[in-house]
């Protein structure tokens, strides 16, 4: 039994809505918590409200997109069945982050669920909490595990009692310099300032001399303010050279968890993850295992729900250390996808709906690793001025594509404008193969076909990268580096 439905306002696209979606259809999971989810707003822009409204376009769910007005042209409201202003006479990125008006917006246009998408109010409980009071289902973990998650402070006090390993660090977040240089003092430098209530690389400063500490202090405090509207900061003594390895997890609303394997991220920029591979390669058979268990292990003592990433640093001598959870989709979750064939959005939005992983077909026993895939982050930024973010319009632009190659852009096409007020993604490059050699073979070809004028691109990677190769690939204006990782 199958059911059709016409979305897109009546233009004749007819999509499938496999007979499992329908609540009639019940298996192991209790009716009562299934609410069907008819249309989703993605509280967000660019790459990532694309790639959830295809998602949903897949399964016959109407999208929603919201924009500032700065944004009026971008593609991702162009991919929505319907798009609305928000944040009217507010700066570009604060638009994003006006929670009254998104609600309002999403209430006044019966909008079922909202994605947040990474960035912006992803981590953020209290606008979790608005989707929940407003009757409008947030697409992620519970609001309290949010909280909990995004307190960094308090997601390590709840490793330590799923016993799971952690870096030394202050159990709350300092209040003062002083803080800082008592725990330097205790510990030894280097230390690391982390954002308490955010990550993705920004309120990170490492202090390698003290007389370093008070300007480091000061500028992590300075950016955790501006990036999360909260400068409270923790510090955590720093691992040199550490392998950078995260596990993607997926919980239900009924206690059951899974893990679908790990992430490689070592490869970084001023603490940015830019190229990332999964499986981990070269990863101790062990080791692995501990890492999956231990994600797993924490997701089930916060009553994990939806999707979300337990991230570890692994020393010189294997021993793993749990740094922290990112209660939503990460920007690389595309690698775990291709190795697993786990539609991640689609699970996201059954689980919401009340879907338990058995029903969805999703058991630890029946998750396989199938090869091997790479993500490239191919960045609007300037290698020759310390990649620092550049802007302008695109006046020519050539992909590389091909089998084995998936990309997910919103702005990378001849004519987008590239704004200096949001994130220097241009595009991600996903190159999967059978192995790492394959996938590498595929990502270095793909690379080198790439053509961009008109703003400078380019790839980085931090010096004590394993294994790293370079594709000079010319632009009219400039040479972008574009470095991936190659087989071993």
């Amino acid at each position: 039994m199958m059911r059709y439905t016409v979305v897109r306002g009546g233009l004749g696209l007819l999509t499938v809505r496999r007979a499992v979606l329908s609540p009639r259809f019940s298996h192991s999971s209790p009716r009562s918590e299934y609410r069907p989810i008819k249309k989703v707003m993605v509280a967000n822009r660019g790459e990532i409200a694309i790639r959830v409204f295809r998602a949903c376009t897949e399964l016959g769910i109407r999208t929603v997109a919201v924009y500032s007005e700065q944004d009026t042209g971008q593609m991702h409201r162009q991919k929505a069945d319907e798009a609305y202003l928000i944040g009217k006479g507010l700066p570009p990125v604060a638009a994003y982050l006006d929670i009254p008006n998104i609600i309002q917006v999403a209430k006044d246009n019966n909008v079922d669920a909202i994605h947040p998408g990474y960035g912006f109010l992803s981590e953020r409980s209290d606008f979790a909490q608005a989707c929940v009071d407003a009757g409008v289902m947030f697409i992620g973990p519970s609001p309290e595990t949010v909280r909990k998650m995004g307190d960094k402070v308090e997601a390590r006090s709840l490793a330590i009692s799923a016993g799971v390993p952690v870096v030394p660090g202050t159990d709350s977040p300092i209040s003062c310099l002083q803080d800082a240089q008592v725990f330097a003092e205790t510990y030894g430098l280097p230390i690391i300032f982390k954002a308490a209530y955010g990550g993705g690389g920004r309120g990170m400063r490492v202090v390698r001399e003290y007389e370093e500490l008070e300007e480091n202090y000061q500028r992590a405090y300075s950016e955790a303010l501006s990036a999360f509207g909260n400068g409270s900061l923790f510090v955590e003594k720093f691992i040199e050279k550490p392998r950078h390895i995260e596990v993607q997890i997926l919980g239900d609303k009924y206690g059951n968890v899974i893990h679908l394997y790990e992430r490689d991220c070592s490869i970084q920029r001023r603490h940015q993850k830019v190229v990332e591979i999964a499986p981990a390669f070269q990863l101790d058979p062990h080791l692995r295992n501990r890492l999956h268990t231990d994600a797993v292990n924490l997701a089930k003592q916060v009553g994990y729900e939806n999707a979300g990433t337990v991230e570890f640093l692994v020393d010189r001598n294997n021993k793993h250390f749990f740094i922290e959870v990112n209660s939503r989709l990460q920007v690389e979750h595309t690698v775990t996808e291709e190795i697993t064939d786990v539609d991640l959005v689609h699970a996201q939005l059954h689980v919401c709906e009340g879907r338990s992983l058995p029903e969805l077909g999703l058991k630890q026993d029946k998750i396989r690793v199938n090869g091997c895939a790479i993500q490239c982050r191919v960045t609007t930024e300037d290698p020759a001025r310390g990649f620092q973010p550049d802007t302008g319009r695109i006046e020519v632009f050539r992909t590389g594509e091909g089998m084995g190659i998936r990309l997910d852009s919103a702005s990378a096409f001849q004519g987008a404008v590239i704004s200096p007020h949001y994130d220097s993604l241009l595009v991600k490059v996903i190159a999967s193969g059978k192995d790492l050699q394959t996938a590498a073979s595929k990502m270095s070809r793909a690379l080198a076909e790439f053509r961009v004028r008109g703003v400078k691109v380019g790839h980085s990677a931090a010096p004590r990268a394993p294994s790293l190769s370079a594709v000079n690939t010319k632009s009219h204006h400039s040479k972008a580096c574009l470095l991936f990782v190659a087989a071993q």
